[in-house]
């Protein structure tokens, strides 16, 4: 797997989105020919976790609209960008995939500091922890310090999750399951567009039926949090579940910056050290910031792949 994740970021990737500019540039453009006017908002940092390129579940195409219109000095990979587990087993890696690729090294090229902390899926990555790779940051873990002085740590999370740390094999089969829940959704998405209807997660819903799920959540966050708490930290940005939240546990503040298979979200941090998530649930659609009394209701729970 190292030399999976070694190949991938190689010249030899990197040359075969080197057109891919080109395409989106006129893929956007209006009846006229020409470019669409697009707002751009800048924030202190964005995080985003729980992308899974390479699965057919990833919402590629709305990520890339949401990274391309939303800048940023830093940006944090908060694990499980790439789904090694499914790519060992069948590679699927459209256009849109290496689109988001490209446009997190445009950032890069731009100024933006990237800093990538691998997850579970991607965790071929941690073998090159403490390196710089094409100008990504990988680390094991990183803290970061919002613009009102708060300490973060951004970790992905899997390692407090009892079935991934002592069952493997039973992640394993979860994630089978997930990712046909996850086909099941995109069916009931298309019938939706049809019909003309906006997206709505099928998968996300069935999920917050299960009582089980919703436990699971609470219980993940719980530990999160302690462990932040006894380390001395003032937050945690994490992802891992697919929950987008910010609440206030045992003293300390718990952010999940949610995923990019279902409810398609990312964490900000603006100018004065403000955290919110936001919802990007369509390509070119305006951004829905989810307050952070709600996020947690607002946004599908999912249990984590």
């Amino acid at each position: 797997m190292a030399e999976f994740a070694w190949s991938f970021l190689s010249k030899r990737a990197l040359n075969e989105v080197a057109n891919l500019g080109d395409h989106v540039r006129r893929s956007s453009r209006g009846p006229t020919g020409r470019e669409p006017v697009r707002a751009v908002r800048h924030h202190r940092a964005i995080f985003i976790s729980d992308v899974h390129l390479g699965t057919r579940g990833c919402k590629a195409e709305q990520l890339l609209d949401f990274l391309e219109r939303n800048q940023c000095q830093t940006l944090y990979l908060v694990g499980d960008i790439v789904d090694g587990w499914r790519l060992k087993y069948r590679w699927f890696w459209p256009a849109a995939h290496s689109g988001v690729v490209h446009a997190i090294l445009r950032k890069i090229d731009s100024g933006t500091r990237v800093i990538y902390v691998p997850g579970n899926h991607d965790e071929c990555f941690r073998a090159y922890c403490g390196r710089e790779v094409a100008g990504i940051e990988i680390v094991r873990e990183a803290v970061h310090e919002t613009a009102d002085g708060r300490q973060l740590l951004v970790i992905h999370g899997d390692h407090f999750d009892a079935v991934i740390a002592y069952a493997k094999w039973l992640a394993h089969l979860g994630d089978w399951a997930y990712t046909l829940a996850l086909q099941l959704n995109e069916w009931c998405h298309l019938a939706r567009r049809a019909l003309g209807l906006r997206y709505w997660s099928l998968s996300a819903y069935l999920k917050q039926k299960v009582k089980n799920a919703l436990e699971y959540i609470c219980s993940f966050e719980e530990a999160v949090a302690r462990d932040v708490r006894a380390r001395g930290f003032d937050g945690v940005v994490c992802g891992h579940i697919h929950h987008a939240a910010i609440r206030t546990i045992a003293g300390v503040v718990y952010h999940n910056d949610g995923d990019w298979v279902e409810s398609c979200t990312a964490l900000v941090e603006d100018a004065r050290g403000h955290l919110e998530i936001l919802r990007w649930a369509n390509a070119g659609s305006r951004t829905l910031p989810v307050p952070a009394e709600h996020a947690a209701d607002d946004v599908p729970a999912a249990v984590p792949a």
